[in-house]
């Protein structure tokens, strides 16, 4: 007898959670309906949408990542040297129209408008206008009687010029000025962008 006033107990138990499970059930759900019909428009929450069917495939595309060899837009045809000042970047297009080789650079205090040019001059080694001494100077425009060109410090550095000088000296590592030097000859044309 023990064993079966146990067994209803325990099943008496059961209903009454699952009697008070149920009712607040009702009950949170009714005043979750109350709060939702009384809310203002601007903090009401819409309602998702379910799709009778998954698209296999997201709906955009996401953007490929762009290749530093991407020779910039409206920087010419053919084979030229492109300099972007504000990227601070040079890219050596051949004359399809792909670039064999891109590098930063150093710009210079005085820089040149956006458009083409041709290279005038070169010089092997020399002073630099800020006293350093450079290499494989290849020059392209004049600005306010100041030499517009690329070249390398011969000790490396591509160190900020002093923004208060008046030089136009566009650096580049050596290894960079070694490419320019090999592919920029004199009548070269160069392009610069924004």
């Amino acid at each position: 007898m023990a064993g079966e006033r146990g067994a209803q107990v325990a099943r008496g138990s059961s209903g009454i959670v699952a009697g008070l499970t149920a009712a607040a059930v009702v009950v949170v759900s009714f005043l979750a309906y109350q709060a939702s019909a009384n809310a203002p428009d601007s903090v009401a929450v819409p309602t998702p949408t379910v799709s009778g069917s998954a698209s296999p495939q997201p709906s955009q595309k996401p953007k490929p990542a762009k290749s530093p060899l991407a020779v910039p837009e409206h920087s010419g045809t053919g084979m030229r040297v492109v300099y972007a000042l504000k990227d601070r970047r040079v890219w050596l297009v051949d004359a399809k129209g792909n670039a064999g080789r891109t590098f930063t650079v150093m710009p210079s205090p005085v820089s040149p408008m956006p458009g083409a040019y041709q290279v005038a001059s070169r010089t092997g080694s020399v002073k630099g206008s800020d006293g350093v001494m450079i290499e494989h100077v290849v020059r392209f425009t004049n600005v306010d009687d100041v030499a517009i060109g690329f070249s390398a410090a011969q000790d490396g550095t591509m160190a900020s010029p002093d923004p208060t000088a008046k030089t136009g000296g566009v650096r580049m590592k050596r290894a960079d000025g070694d490419a320019m030097w090999t592919f920029a000859t004199v009548g070269a044309k160069v392009v610069v962008v924004p």
